[in-house]
């Protein structure tokens, strides 16, 4: 399935559940983003699954899991209109 029938399936579903769909930029560095205080790492290879944040000390940061954090963020940022 390409990225653009699914982010149009997301849609539909949430349209017909009630919900509202928001799509975050492709390139936003989820990943690399602290989830605690904002910190973006300059690069973070696929190989390397935690990592410990140097600027507020949060240590063992899960990659995805991190991401998921972030991304229920700027998506909350995006319904609430603060997403300047």
């Amino acid at each position: 399935m390409l990225a653009g029938e699914l982010v149009r399936q997301l849609d539909y579903k949430a349209a017909w559940a009630g919900r509202q769909f928001v799509q975050i930029d492709r390139w936003y560095p989820s990943s690399k983003r602290c989830h605690s205080c904002g910190f973006v790492l300059e690069s973070l290879p696929l190989n390397v699954r935690t990592w410990d944040c140097p600027d507020c000390g949060t240590q063992g940061i899960d990659r995805d899991v991190n991401a998921a954090r972030n991304i229920l963020q700027a998506g909350t940022a995006l319904l609430a209109g603060a997403d300047g």
